[in-house]
């Protein structure tokens, strides 16, 4: 919270002098995070409305005062004036469709379901405040402490329209109308229905997996770059991206930089693996970001990288240094073509949603991010960054001309606020909107490696 000092003026009477005295008082106002935080703005406006209606009651009281001093006595009414009866009325009780929570054993398995490694020596049950250290690990390098963001600047005043329409402004609210996120950007995951299954492998398809092992990040490499995207650009992403992979990915990184470069995957993997970062918005941290990007960085308490089979068919391997993406960074402003954004909880797997979901006491927040994976024959990367490296369709099948590649799915897994208290990185015009939730990915297996993955994908295997 921010304290500000304002100085108030009073006339005073004393002794038949009129004198002026001044004093001044502690105003406390909230903290710029704070109140563009969703959920302190249902709180505010919860209090706005409870205040209207004592403000409301007090008026009818003092109406019905002055009324019952202009009435005569109760005893003095005419005898055949009949007392008034009680309003009828009574509770309504909605029913609640929602599940019972997660248990904690329950959410603890289905995070190793879902691919959670367990290696950073996270447990799925215990919940961390954001900015509290983590539990080191022998096995990972130290947390270096976060690059200092962007140069201070004024929040952008009017960016484009997204798909979430944004409260009217006024007072605080005109502060965090074109900001957002929005309360309605937010849904309890118990009241998304049962509606995601993989699609099953058939006969002849390939079923195996092969997961990547690189850490959450405890070595705090981050930066605003994406050298697919916007190459040679600093800050070309305007968003802080994680990273996990190569320890040397930023604007300027090129197919020779990152195969110099050290890893912090398993196997000599130096593939760059990058996301958005997602920010708890309670803390006041990075409020003067010129993008908007406010609150902590929180780490993901898991990070899985697993390479997966094809439904129908076996696949090949990759081209090393192959340049792909999934979701889209602009899909609020877009439209959804691209926009891939899998959003769900420990738990809850089997229930995905396109908004931030909230989940139980005992459950994690799991972004799920899947890649294309039909890989046209030629090509490492394309104008669009898309066309060179496509979806299958809803069966699981390569369109013509293109051929089944091992597919990546990220995994992230996350302890969150359980009220709407957190955020991705996005550019300004986005709005926070959860649509655009996107990864991107480049290929620097060894050749080795690769075939390695194949073979135990192919075969049906979990390596």
């Amino acid at each position: 919270m921010k304290r500000s000092m304002a100085s108030l003026s009073a006339l005073v009477l004393a002794a038949g002098t009129l004198t002026t005295v001044t004093f001044t008082v502690a105003v406390t106002t909230p903290a710029y995070g704070d109140h563009c935080d969703p959920a302190e703005q249902q709180n505010q406006n919860q209090q706005n409305q409870r205040s209207q209606q004592d403000q409301g009651q007090q008026n009818q009281n003092q109406q019905d005062q002055g009324q019952n001093q202009n009435q005569p006595a109760q005893d003095q009414l005419p005898q055949d004036q009949p007392a008034d009866a009680p309003p009828a009325g009574g509770s309504l009780i909605p029913a609640s469709p929602t599940d019972p929570a997660t248990p904690d054993e329950f959410a603890d398995q289905e995070a190793q379901t879902l691919g959670g490694d367990g290696n950073d020596g996270s447990d799925a049950n215990a919940r961390r405040r954001p900015n509290q250290a983590p539990t080191q690990n022998p096995a990972q390098p130290p947390v270096d402490t976060p690059p200092t963001d962007a140069p201070p600047a004024d929040p952008p005043a009017n960016p484009a329209p997204g798909e979430t329409s944004a409260p009217p402004p006024g007072g605080e609210e005109a502060e965090c109308a074109d900001l957002g996120p929005f309360p309605e950007d937010f849904i309890d995951i118990r009241r998304v229905p049962r509606n995601f299954q993989d699609v099953r492998t058939r006969r002849g398809g390939s079923g195996g997996v092969f997961t990547s092992q690189c850490g959450t990040n405890r070595n705090g490499h981050h930066n605003s770059d994406n050298f697919i995207v916007a190459p040679g650009v600093s800050n070309g992403a305007h968003h802080i991206h994680d990273y996990v992979g190569n320890l040397s990915t930023d604007a300027f990184s090129t197919d020779q930089s990152l195969a110099a470069a050290g890893t912090t995957c398993a196997f000599n993997d130096r593939s760059t693996y990058f996301w958005p970062v997602l920010r708890d918005r309670t803390s006041d941290a990075n409020a003067n970001d010129p993008d908007g990007n406010v609150g902590t960085i929180m780490r993901a308490r898991q990070v899985s990288l697993q390479f997966r089979g094809n439904p129908v068919s076996r696949v090949s391997p990759m081209p090393r240094f192959i340049r792909m993406l999934t979701g889209d960074a602009k899909a609020a402003t877009n439209g959804g073509a691209n926009a891939l954004a899998k959003w769900t909880c420990t738990g809850f797997t089997n229930r995905i949603t396109t908004k931030y979901p909230l989940c139980p006491r005992g459950s994690l927040l799991v972004r799920i991010l899947d890649f294309p994976s039909c890989w046209d024959g030629q090509n490492n990367d394309s104008a669009n960054h898309r066309t060179h490296v496509v979806f299958p369709d809803a069966n699981g099948a390569c369109p013509s001309g293109t051929r089944a590649i091992p597919q990546l799915r990220m995994s992230l897994f996350y302890a969150t606020p359980r009220t709407a208290s957190f955020a991705l990185d996005a550019f300004p015009e986005q709005r926070h909107n959860p649509v655009t939730d996107h990864a991107d990915f480049a290929n620097v297996m060894p050749d080795r490696l690769m075939r390695f993955a194949v073979d135990c994908i192919n075969r049906n295997r979990r390596c």
